[in-house]
C-alpha cells in the first residue's frame, strides 16, 4: 500500500514536472515572438516572393521555421498567403515540407545541452527579464529573445531534475504507464494528442527527448511518440484553415497528408526493423550519457522529416490534385461580396497585409472606374441596360470600403510608425473612391430621370459637359497610374488637369446662366446641368486626393513638397 508520504512526493514531483513543461512552453513562445518581431517581416516578405522552384520552397520553409522556431506559425502564415492569393498551392506545398525540416532545430538544441551551456542559459533568462524593463523597443525584443532561450533550458532542467523526471517515483510511474501502452499505434496516438494539446511539435519533441535522457522513456517507444507529434502539429494549421477559402483548406490538408504518409512509412520501418534502427542511432552517437541518448532521438526526428520530404517532393503535383479532389471549390453567389485578397489571418503579417490591401484598393478602383464609364455612356446613349451592373458595382464598392476600413483599423495596432502613415493614406483613398462611386451613380440617376421626363441638354451644353467628362476620364487614368505604380512624376500632370477642370466649372456655369438669360436653355434642365458640372468637379477633387496619397497621408496636394 502506498503511504501518504509517497503520495505527496509523487504529487510534488508531478507539479515540478508540469512547472518545467510550462516554463519550457513559455520560453518557446517568447523565443518565437521575439524572432518573429525581429526577423518576421523579412521572413514573411520572403514567403510572399516564393518562386515555383520546389527546392527553393523547401529551403525557404526550413529557413523561416528555423528562424521563428515554429512550423505551426509557418503553416498558418502560408495558409494566410494562399487565402490572400499571394501564393499558389504548388508554391505552398514545398514550403510546408520545408517547415517540417526547420522544426527539428529545437530538438537538436535540446539534445546538445550540458552544465556549462545551462549556466549560460540561466544568465540569459535573467538578463532577458531585466532588458524587458527598458523603454527602447529593440532592447525589449532582444530581452524577449534572451529570456525565451533561457526559459527553454530552465524548463528542460526542471523536467530532468530529481524533483521531476529524475525522481524514482515519477520514473516508476511513467515506466508503468509505458509498459501498458507500449503498442506502436497507441504511442503514436499519445504523440498526436500531446502535441495537439500544447500546440507545438517542438515543445512535444523537447519533452520526449528529455524523458529519454533521464531514462524515463525507452528510445524504441520514444520514436513512435515523435512520429505522432508530427501529425499533432497539423492541428494548428487545420484550425487556421477554418473559415478560409478552399485553397487554404487544401494547404492544411496537404500538410496533414504529408505527415500522415511519412508517419505510416516510418511506423512500418521502425516496427519491423526497430533493433537495427536503434543500433544505427547508437553507432552514430555511442555512449550511455544523457547527451548521446538525447541526440539519438533528435537525429531520428531530423531523418524522419528530411526523408519524408525527399520521398514526397517529386509528388507535389499529385498532392495538389488530391487536395483539389477532396476539397471542392464553393459555388459563390454573384451578389455575395467578400474581400478578394485579405483576411484576418494576415493581421500577423503587416507587410504582406499592406501589400494585399493595396491590391484590394486597386480592385475597388477598377469598380469605380467601370461605373464612371458606364454612367457616362448612359448619359450619351440613353441606354440604361447597365443600371443593374452599376448598382452591383456600387454595392461592391460600399462593401469593400467598409470591410477594408475595419481590417485597417485592426491592422493599425500591429504596425510600425512608418506603416501607420500608409494606413492613414489608405483610409483617405477608400473614402475618396467611395465618394467617386457615389457620384458615378448620381450621373446615371440624372440620365435616367432626364430620360423619364423626356428632357435633354442643349447641343452646346452637351458639348461642354462632354469636354469636362473627357478631362475627368483623363484624370482618372492618370490618378490610377500614380496610385498603382507610385508614379510621382505624373503628380504635376494631375494638378494641371484638376486646375483645368476648376476653370471649366466656372466657365460652364457662366455659360449656362448666359443661356438661361437669353432663353436658350430651359429652367427644367438647370438643376441637372448644375448637378452634373458640380459632380464632375468633385470627382476631380477626389482623384487628386487619391493621386497625392502616395506622398501625403491626408491625400491632399496642399502642403506637399
Amino acid at each position: 500500500m502506498v503511504s501518504i508520504k509517497e503520495t505527496l512526493q509523487l504529487i510534488s514531483s508531478l507539479i515540478w514536472l508540469l512547472a518545467g513543461v510550462g516554463i519550457f512552453i513559455v520560453g518557446m513562445n517568447f523565443l518565437s515572438d521575439a524572432l518573429e518581431k525581429s526577423a518576421g517581416d523579412g521572413m514573411k516578405k520572403l514567403l510572399g516572393k516564393i518562386s515555383n522552384n520546389r527546392f527553393s520552397g523547401v529551403g525557404i520553409g526550413a529557413g523561416v521555421t528555423a528562424i521563428i522556431q515554429s512550423s505551426s506559425a509557418t503553416s498558418v502564415m502560408v495558409i494566410g498567403l494562399v487565402n490572400a492569393g499571394v501564393m499558389t498551392l504548388m508554391q505552398a506545398t514545398p514550403i510546408i515540407m520545408g517547415a517540417n525540416i526547420g522544426t527539428t532545430i529545437t530538438g537538436v538544441l535540446v539534445a546538445l545541452k550540458n552544465d556549462y551551456f545551462n549556466m549560460l542559459m540561466y544568465f540569459f533568462a535573467f538578463a532577458g527579464v531585466m532588458m524587458g524593463f527598458f523603454k527602447k523597443e529593440k532592447i525589449k525584443i532582444a530581452g524577449l529573445l534572451c529570456s525565451g532561450l533561457g526559459f527553454i533550458f530552465v524548463g528542460l532542467n526542471i523536467m530532468s531534475s530529481e524533483q521531476a523526471f529524475g525522481n524514482p517515483s515519477i520514473e516508476a510511474m511513467f515506466q508503468g504507464i509505458f509498459a501498458v501502452i507500449d503498442f506502436p499505434l497507441l504511442l503514436i496516438l499519445v504523440g498526436i494528442i500531446f502535441t495537439a494539446l500544447i500546440q507545438s511539435s517542438s515543445a512535444a519533441t523537447g519533452v520526449v527527448i528529455t524523458m529519454v535522457g533521464t531514462g524515463v522513456l525507452p528510445i524504441n517507444l520514444a520514436l513512435f511518440i515523435i512520429l505522432g507529434a508530427n501529425i499533432g502539429t497539423c492541428i494548428t494549421a487545420l484550425l487556421a484553415s477554418v473559415g478560409a477559402n478552399s485553397n487554404s483548406k487544401r494547404v492544411a490538408l496537404i500538410h496533414f497528408t504529408f505527415n500522415v504518409i511519412g508517419t505510416i512509412i516510418f511506423t512500418i520501418i521502425v516496427w519491423l526493423f526497430d533493433k537495427p534502427i536503434i543500433n544505427l542511432l547508437a553507432s552514430l552517437f555511442p555512449g550511455n550519457d544523457t547527451m548521446s541518448l538525447q541526440m539519438r532521438v533528435s537525429a531520428f526526428h531530423v531523418i524522419f522529416n528530411v526523408t519524408t520530404t525527399l520521398v514526397l517532393l517529386p509528388f507535389v503535383k499529385q498532392l495538389v490534385k488530391y487536395s483539389c479532389k477532396i476539397i471542392k471549390d464553393k459555388k459563390t453567389n454573384e451578389n455575395e461580396f467578400t474581400l478578394k485578397y485579405i483576411d484576418d489571418r494576415l493581421l500577423t503579417m503587416p507587410s504582406v497585409a499592406l501589400m494585399q490591401t493595396k491590391k484590394e484598393i486597386d480592385y475597388m478602383f477598377n469598380l469605380v472606374k467601370e461605373n464612371v464609364t458606364l454612367s457616362f455612356n448612359a448619359m450619351d446613349n440613353k441606354n440604361f441596360q447597365k443600371g443593374e451592373k452599376i448598382s452591383q458595382n456600387e454595392a461592391g464598392v460600399d462593401f469593400t470600403n467598409g470591410a477594408l476600413t475595419r481590417f485597417l483599423i485592426k491592422l493599425s495596432a500591429n504596425v510600425e510608425q512608418s506603416d501607420e502613415l500608409i494606413i492613414g493614406s489608405y483610409f483617405h483613398v477608400l473614402n475618396d473612391l467611395e465618394r467617386i462611386g457615389d457620384h458615378a451613380e448620381n450621373f446615371y440617376e440624372i440620365a435616367v430621370e432626364m430620360s423619364s421626363k423626356n428632357i435633354t441638354f442643349s447641343n452646346k451644353a452637351q458639348e461642354d459637359i462632354q469636354k469636362m467628362r473627357d478631362k475627368v476620364m483623363q484624370m482618372l487614368i492618370v490618378s490610377k497610374d500614380i496610385f498603382d505604380n507610385l508614379n510621382k512624376a505624373k503628380l504635376s500632370k494631375l494638378t494641371e488637369l484638376e486646375n483645368e477642370i476648376d476653370e471649366m466649372k466656372k466657365e460652364l456655369t457662366s455659360n449656362h446662366f448666359a443661356r438661361l438669360k437669353d432663353g436658350n436653355c430651359s429652367m427644367e434642365v438647370s438643376p441637372y446641368y448644375s448637378s452634373t458640372v458640380a459632380g464632375l468637379e468633385r470627382v476631380a477633387d477626389h482623384l487628386v486626393n487619391v493621386g497625392y496619397s502616395i506622398v501625403n497621408p491626408i491625400g491632399s496636394q496642399k502642403d506637399t513638397v
